[in-house]
């Protein structure tokens, strides 16, 4: 969802984007790379930092010929054949870290990440060629899933795979508060969860600038979703407290440099209406559970475009992820239905 009132609360820092695969300035040392993605989401920012004699990258794009090929014409251009000593990643989706095990092999660089994001990315590329586990199958019959949809499902199980490089067998940890020098400069990392496990931020105070992956981007919401690996867990709980943390630790005038969109100024003024925005779709959610309604009936209450096969995976993980937050609060109940799709009702 898009809260209109964040075109006028933001600040866009640049009147200029650059094209697929090609790279701008945004301060000394760092270019801001943009690389397409097969999907709705058509863009993603990537970062490249000159770091003691050659080169830092900060996320990677999806794996696909296009995107490889992209990767060849910039590293001998604007990176004018430099090596490469780190590939760093924010976190562990394919259109983040889907080229960091080919660049790395490719550059003889090392990896950076959280180690739960390195972890869980190895678990979901192990599953690629394997059938869905009759515990994802139930898991989505539960969400009401029609047996179409539960096929599709079967069908588009292992995906994650096919668009991930292989991960290097091993890597450097990051945690929270670590300080990366990467140029000479000083980043801190910040990390966040809900939208994934360890997700982290790099904050320079120096220039006051912030590389936000996905946990803070200018115009849409992050996807903060249950799976079937834990179906009880509860990320938008995570995600609510991540936001709140990351507002204390930067400055509102901060630069964000975010993975998608244009890097932007008014990033509490952002993250506050990121935690309305939830906030509404919890009482909306809330209200129209005073009838049991099964997940699909409870779309309406977070998405405002139709949920079709291509999406309906993502939209019943983020419908989940409210349901189980308001199941913790005390607020609803899940009950079994004889149709063996689970409804929500107050309590």
């Amino acid at each position: 969802m898009l809260d209109e009132s964040t075109l006028e609360r933001i600040r866009y820092e640049f009147a200029t984007t650059p094209e697929p695969g090609a790279t701008q300035p945004v301060a000394d040392g760092l270019l801001w790379l943009r690389m397409p993605l097969p999907m709705a989401l058509a863009h993603i920012n990537l970062w490249l930092h000159e770091d003691s004699g050659g080169w830092s990258i900060i996320d990677t794009g999806i794996h696909d010929e296009t995107t490889r090929d992209l990767w060849v014409e910039v590293l001998e251009g604007p990176m004018n054949g430099a090596p490469v000593d780190r590939v760093i990643l924010t976190h562990m989706h394919p259109d983040h870290c889907g080229n960091a095990g080919w660049l790395c092999e490719r550059l003889h660089a090392g990896l950076w990440m959280t180690r739960e994001e390195y972890l869980f990315c190895r678990v979901l590329t192990a599953d690629t060629g394997r059938k869905a586990p009759p515990e994802g199958v139930n898991f989505y019959r539960r969400a009401g899933f029609s047996e179409d949809a539960l096929h599709r499902y079967r069908e588009l199980f292992g995906m994650f795979g096919r668009y991930v490089a292989e991960l290097p067998q091993t890597y450097t940890r990051m945690r929270h508060g670590d300080r990366l020098a990467i140029g000479g400069r000083d980043f801190e990392v910040i990390v966040g969860n809900g939208h994934s496990p360890e997700h982290a931020c790099l904050f320079d105070a120096q220039r006051n600038l912030m590389i936000s992956g996905d946990q803070l981007l200018p115009t849409i919401s992050s996807n903060v979703s249950v799976y079937p690996t834990e179906p009880l867990a509860n990320p938008l709980d995570d995600w609510l407290t991540s936001l709140a943390r990351l507002k204390d630790s930067i400055p509102e005038d901060v630069l964000v440099l975010p993975a998608h969109g244009q890097p932007f100024r008014g990033a509490h003024e952002r993250i506050d209406d990121l935690i309305d925005e939830h906030r509404r779709g919890l009482d909306e959610m809330l209200a129209m559970c005073r009838e049991p309604r099964r997940v699909p009936e409870l779309f309406p209450a977070l998405f405002r475009a139709p949920i079709r096969s291509g999406n309906l995976i993502m939209a019943t993980g983020e419908t989940l992820a409210h349901l189980n937050y308001l199941i913790y609060e005390g607020e609803i109940e899940r009950v079994p239905g004889e149709d063996g799709a689970d409804r929500y009702r107050i309590v």
